[in-house]
């Protein structure tokens, strides 16, 4: 069966509350969300506000995943990737990150690049960004908070349109100091 992608909807707040709170996130800077987080989450336009749009990733009467789109208005924009625990390791993230990325460049023709953070050890998000033409550009130390107080290095990657246009991915050009050293 087909993978979709719904466009959330104020009026699905219970749905999402169920979604975000049924489910461990372990790289996420929470791992388990409260009922009431959500809540105010979803009160604070994070998932259907000004510059941000969440997607149901679904499969049949299934909810795979959500993905948040946020900085919308901006020539680079992020997003939030959750892949509900029995769906992980089936390659339902590399599905969701190629269909936002075609998404983002063809709905917002001002869009540049389009940036993801993921922590360090998130192996699997890491090789689902390599797979999907995204380039790391950045090693942030001890960039990674999470709400036990653990502190994660985290890792950029992005994409760039002229890439996603010629398939292609153009590496960051590492060793720049030399030139005004």
């Amino acid at each position: 069966m087909e993978i979709t992608y719904r466009r959330f909807v104020p009026s699905e707040a219970d749905d999402l509350v169920g979604f975000l709170t049924a489910d461990r996130w372990p790289f996420h800077g929470a791992a388990v969300v409260g009922p009431d987080q959500a809540r105010r989450w979803i009160a604070d336009g994070r998932y259907c506000g000004d510059g941000n749009r969440a997607f149901w990733i679904t499969r049949g009467d299934d909810t795979l995943g959500l993905i948040r789109l946020m900085d919308l208005g901006d020539e680079t924009p992020v997003f939030d990737l959750r892949i509900g625990s029995p769906y992980r390791g089936l390659g339902v993230g590399s599905r969701a990150l190629t269909w936002l990325t075609g998404y983002l460049f063809t709905e917002f023709p001002s869009i540049r690049r389009i940036e993801g953070t993921t922590r360090q050890d998130n192996v699997a998000m890491r090789r689902t960004f390599r797979r999907c033409g995204y380039v790391k550009e950045a090693h942030y130390r001890e960039g990674w908070p999470t709400a036990d107080g653990t502190v994660h290095n985290a890792v950029g990657y992005a994409i760039l349109r002229r890439d996603w246009l010629t398939g292609t991915a153009t590496a960051p050009e590492w060793n720049d100091e030399d030139a005004w050293a």
